[in-house]
């Protein structure tokens, strides 16, 4: 017996389409400029922050308030087991060179995503498909090895965007979707360029063009967006202009909440930071406040586990590492770890340079000392993330509900605890709602009570538009500049 789910083909479209605007092209800011064009194979957010909901899409995708929507596929049903998907999806789709969109591609895509020598930064999305069957070319069939509560959330990440064969190995310099936009060119440092893609299958958008530009310093940011240079910088790198484009009447100030979580990092590698008791000396001589009003100008949350605290299953758990320097000093002694000194890696993004700075010299205060090194995004992914030569970063973490990958001790910061694993496997085997819940605290407790890294604070989205502008996302439930409901009003 199969629950049937049918939901409305139009919640694919998060607005209709008007009628043209008198401007129909858009240049927005980016603080970070990708490393590669396919979020597939890469985990920089910046790459989703270009292509996601605009030139790739996946069988379902998040709407603005962080709902799973349909997307390639327009409806589906699970078994009463739990183990079947059949996704029915869209027909008369086509890739941006032509080629027809069938199942066939989505079977193409989930078993590259999964496979052994899988490059998918996200690859556990796929750990609980055991098959992927072609019904028709309309149709296909996912069966899972085990019941999965969040398979239809997971199927909407960056990650899961379905690809065609003919272009996945050449998506990083010249990316090919389905989606309403069709890449145009990348002026490698400066810019990327899409254009409208007269071909979509979907409502089309009222934007005609749109262009990423990548301005870091936030002296430049705020420069370009006075000018008229750019148009609008969803997520503005000078919180500290905010109140000046508030008092202006050409802009409009946008803060929302986003699924970052902004962390200080632990390599568990480290001998020292192996050690429970240096874990909690340094979130013990972390002052949230102090890092967030003084890099991020007040806006944040503070938080004391890896968890949104908008979502409603949230602990709050700062209590558990209040600023208490005269305690850090203590269990550093205990562990015989006085004057200890660490690397301290800081990718380009504003929260980091400048929280970085202010960590180092509240370390520096329980006698640890740090080495600080500037890192470009590329250099980070590199040597931090892949290759995990580090001791201490700082790094907000932007995709959504991902709590997992503390069960994951091959993860960068190599935490492993089978106590945790425990909990997550439980999870994706449970369906019901209050057991998900409870599972989720449990685990926000147990790596809040081992400190595995510093928490610090929610990232807010704080971003500034023209004022004519309306359909930029407030809030960001996954890194995207989503631009199929933006328009001009004037």
């Amino acid at each position: 017996m199969f629950i049937r789910m049918k939901l409305a083909l139009a919640a694919v479209a998060l607005s209709a389409a008007p009628l043209w605007a008198q401007q129909d092209s858009i240049t927005l800011g980016m603080v970070l400029e990708p490393p590669n064009l396919d979020p597939t194979a890469g985990a920089a957010a910046a790459i989703r922050e270009v292509t996601y909901a605009n030139i790739y899409e996946g069988l379902t995708r998040f709407g603005p308030d962080g709902s799973v929507l349909p997307a390639l596929a327009r409806e589906w049903e699970i078994s009463e087991d739990g183990l079947t998907y059949t996704f029915h999806l869209q027909e008369g789709v086509t890739f941006h060179d032509g080629t027809e969109f069938s199942a066939e591609d989505v079977r193409f895509t989930l078993d590259r995503a999964r496979a052994e020598d899988s490059t998918n930064a996200q690859k556990q999305l796929f750990a609980a498909i055991a098959e992927v069957t072609v019904i028709d070319p309309a149709t296909v069939e996912v069966r899972l090895s085990e019941p999965d509560g969040a398979f239809l959330f997971n199927m909407a990440w960056g990650d899961a965007v379905i690809l065609s064969p003919d272009s996945a190995d050449t998506n990083a310099t010249n990316p090919v979707g389905t989606g309403p936009f069709r890449f145009v060119r990348w002026m490698q440092g400066d810019r990327i360029e899409l254009e409208r893609y007269d071909g979509y299958w979907g409502e089309p958008p009222a934007l005609a063009r749109a262009t990423f530009r990548f301005i870091a310093d936030p002296t430049a940011a705020f420069a370009a967006v006075m000018a008229g240079d750019v148009d609008a910088f969803p997520n503005f790198p000078a919180p500290e202009t905010l109140a000046q484009f508030e008092a202006d009447p050409r802009f409009s100030v946008i803060v929302g909440s986003t699924e970052g979580e902004t962390i200080l990092s632990m390599n568990h590698a480290h001998p020292q930071l192996s050690d429970a008791r240096v874990r909690e000396a340094i979130a013990h001589a972390i002052n949230r406040e102090d890092i967030i009003n003084g890099a991020m100008f007040g806006y944040g949350t503070p938080i004391g586990t890896h968890f949104a605290p908008h979502n409603p299953d949230y602990l709050d758990l700062t209590d558990l590492s209040p600023h208490d320097p005269d305690r850090a000093r203590a269990l550093l002694a205990e562990a015989g770890a006085e004057g200890m000194t660490l690397r301290l890696m800081l990718p380009p993004p504003t929260y980091a340079r400048r929280g970085g700075e202010i960590i180092a010299a509240q370390l520096a205060e329980v006698g640890i000392q740090t080495q600080i090194t500037n890192m470009e995004w590329a250099q980070w992914l590199e040597q931090v993330f892949s290759g995990h030569d580090f001791d201490l970063t700082v790094i907000s973490h932007t995709e959504p509900m991902d709590i997992n990958i503390y069960a994951r001790p091959e993860y960068y910061f190599g935490y492993d605890n089978p106590e945790m694993q425990r909990i997550m496997a439980d999870l994706r085997a449970t369906t019901d709602p209050a057991g998900r819940s409870a599972l989720l605290q449990e685990a926000q407790r147990v790596i809040a009570e081992d400190h595995v890294n510093g928490f610090l604070f929610q990232l807010a989205k704080t971003g500034v538009a023209n004022a004519a502008i309306e359909g930029l996302w407030e809030n960001a439930p996954v890194p995207a500049n989503d631009l199929t409901g933006v328009r001009w009003t004037q």
